[in-house]
């Protein structure tokens, strides 16, 4: 047992493990509901995987079933579930005695995807000003919004403001409102910090900082960041044209908003639908090619060692380049005019077809457990818990306790699996004294 733990990266299962179960304990007591009620044992797992996972996704009527204290509850373990555990640890570790040993080191690593062991200290400190500072921006943005336009005592809207921050930087997705953010699809001064807040959470802090620090020699990013930034950006566009085209005369979402405010709920949902997980159209009122869109945004995600889910921003283009050189006949795959290791294609290979074979799965499950139940549907609430993105149709909260707790073991491998696999996959690289002869099977 000592052996299997000395590696870093096993020990990631666990530190998210750790949290979801002190969630549902504290989720189980009867001050956590409205009613005063215990809820039941699924519900409480599900909405505290959902919170660690920095998921979103609801079974419940949120704002009407939980009290202030499980309000809160959610809160904080959205916070830390999208902070980091091992990260959060080591702030704590750093604030308390002031230094981090080699093991914490060790593991801020594989949970960051940061590489070397230089100044981790400072990484941590960089990662919470920006969590607490874009935090704070979107909490007075939008508590200011709601205290002044819509008439919300101060301190009302102060939680709302503070909640649905804490929320969209860290892709969770809960909202204090039944119906999401239906209400605001046409306030750009609450659905826009929102939004930019979700993007900025959803980059990732290795592409984030390289990309602030060097705005001025973008030819000079690293491939990761020119994929994370580049393809954030395009996936952003695509996204926003294909679901405004799509829904644009819709009645049931924005067909009878004018031109800008068609816009405007365009590309606030599609920004939170890559992996914020909050809705400012009713999802369950799309046109049938809406779907397929936000079912291929969700599972690409956002980038790596950020809140998002997903494969990864930067896997999915790795892999578009790795099949553009194999069409051209290249020997080499290149982005920019860096050549892309063999090992990195791999690994890219491995974690897309994994994810895929995950959602496979869990769509099967869910098709045989659930009578009566769409193919779509199924395969758009599997791909939103395993991407963490928690955008629903409203079927999650029909699905019988089998069905929830397929979908709470997809937010949990989604959370934990991509990073725990990429980051075992490179550190468990060995290299061999000798290989095979080579051989050329048939391809296609």
């Amino acid at each position: 047992m000592r052996r299997f733990f000395r590696n870093p990266v096993r020990l990631v299962p666990f530190a998210f493990l750790v949290p979801i179960l002190l969630g549902t304990g504290l989720l189980l007591t009867r001050w956590s509901t409205v009613e005063y009620q215990r809820p039941p044992l699924v519900t409480a797992l599900f909405t505290a995987t959902s919170a660690v996972s920095v998921t979103g996704m609801a079974i419940t009527d949120t704002p009407n079933y939980w009290s202030g204290w499980g309000l809160l509850v959610i809160t904080l373990l959205t916070q830390l579930g999208g902070l980091g555990i091992l990260t959060a640890a080591a702030l704590v570790i750093l604030v308390v005695s002031r230094q981090l040993g080699l093991r914490n080191r060790l593991l801020v690593q594989a949970e960051t995807a940061e590489f070397g062991i230089g100044d981790v200290g400072r990484l941590l400190r960089r990662i919470a000003i920006t969590v607490f500072a874009s935090e704070a921006v979107m909490t007075a943005l939008v508590a200011g919004r709601l205290w002044v336009a819509y008439d919300y005592p101060p301190g009302r809207a102060l939680w709302s403001g503070v909640f649905h921050a804490v929320q969209a930087f860290n892709n969770g997705g809960f909202a204090l409102y039944t119906d999401g953010l239906l209400a605001f699809d046409r306030d750009p001064w609450v659905s826009l910090p929102l939004a930019f807040g979700a993007i900025v959470g959803g980059l990732g802090f290795p592409a984030l900082f390289e990309a602030v620090r060097e705005w001025r020699k973008p030819a000079g990013w690293t491939v990761a960041t020119t994929l994370t930034i580049w393809g954030s950006i395009a996936l952003l566009l695509i996204g926003f044209v294909g679901l405004l085209a799509a829904e644009w005369t819709n009645a049931s979402t924005i067909g009878s908003y004018d031109a800008g405010d068609k816009v405007l709920a365009s590309f606030t949902q599609i920004a939170l639908s890559r992996t914020g997980g909050f809705n400012v159209v009713d999802i369950a009122d799309l046109q049938e090619e809406s779907y397929p869109l936000l079912i291929v945004l969700m599972f690409i995600g956002g980038g790596s060692a950020s809140t998002a889910g997903g494969i990864k921003v930067s896997t999915f283009f790795l892999l578009a380049f790795t099949i553009w050189a194999e069409l051209r006949g290249e020997p080499d795959v290149t982005v920019g005019h860096r050549r892309v290791a063999t090992a990195s294609q791999r690994q890219a290979v491995t974690v897309a077809l994994l994810s895929v074979a995950l959602v496979t799965a869990g769509t099967m499950l869910l098709l045989l457990l659930t009578e009566g139940v769409r193919f779509v549907a199924a395969l758009f609430e599997v791909t939103s818990a395993f991407s963490t993105t928690g955008l629903t149709v409203g079927l999650a909260s029909e699905l019988p306790e089998s069905g929830q707790l397929v979908l709470t073991v997809l937010m949990f491998i989604g959370r934990v699996g991509p990073l725990t696999l990429g980051s075992a996959i490179a550190l468990n690289t060995r290299r061999r004294l000798y290989r095979y002869p080579q051989e050329q099977p048939i391809v296609g």
